[in-house]
């Protein structure tokens, strides 16, 4: 599957997963707890100037990063013909921040690096009975092919404007899904045989 991990290093390679992760789910946890813009903002543009700190490893995912922004505004336009236009800025600071911080942890995490955090974290229920290792597979699984989406639609959109020079937009539906579908079967039979079932 194609992955948005980046081998450019950075400072933020260096940071270990487990505290990535971490941060991440508090920090993002931490943006539903306030509705003032005056923390908001701060905080999405702090999220915008990590991102940018990350230099050249962000070139795989500038047309990700273009759709997130491209949601923000959506969001904020829904929310301002709906007569609540605090509530439609409040809620596309909180998702350009989180998915800032999550697709930093995307470029700048290993796969198995992920894997072994959430086995670590998982352990103790582990004494509940718990296959542990199976859980971790697959929530990673579950982050990995959220990644492998991205990368998925990015190559179909880059092909189709090198044959028509125009976005793909709606028409990739169709081919994505059978593409996605493709994919979890082929997993779902490596997994099938390394596992013994």
């Amino acid at each position: 599957m194609g992955s948005l991990y980046s081998e450019h290093r950075t400072w933020l390679h260096a940071v270990p997963a487990g505290l990535k992760l971490l941060m991440l789910a508090l920090m993002g946890a931490a943006l539903f707890f306030t509705d003032r813009v005056d923390v908001l903002l701060p905080s999405m543009l702090l999220c915008a100037v990590m991102w940018a700190s990350l230099g050249r490893a962000t070139r795989g995912a500038t047309k990700l990063l273009v759709s997130l922004v491209l949601a923000g505004l959506l969001v904020l336009g829904f929310h301002a013909l709906m007569q609540h236009p605090m509530l439609g800025v409040t809620s596309a600071l909180r998702l350009l921040s989180t998915a800032l911080m999550g697709v930093a942890l995307t470029l700048t995490t290993r796969y198995s690096d992920l894997l072994d955090v959430f086995e670590r974290w998982l352990s103790p229920l582990a004494h509940l009975g718990i296959r542990v290792d199976r859980l971790a597979l697959q929530l990673a699984l579950m982050l990995r092919f959220i990644e492998h989406f991205f990368v998925l639609w990015q190559r179909l959109d880059d092909a189709h404007r090198v044959r028509t020079g125009q976005p793909g937009g709606v028409r990739l539906l169709a081919p994505l899904t059978i593409q996605m579908l493709r994919s979890a079967r082929r997993v779902a039979d490596t997994l099938e045989l390394r596992l013994g079932r």
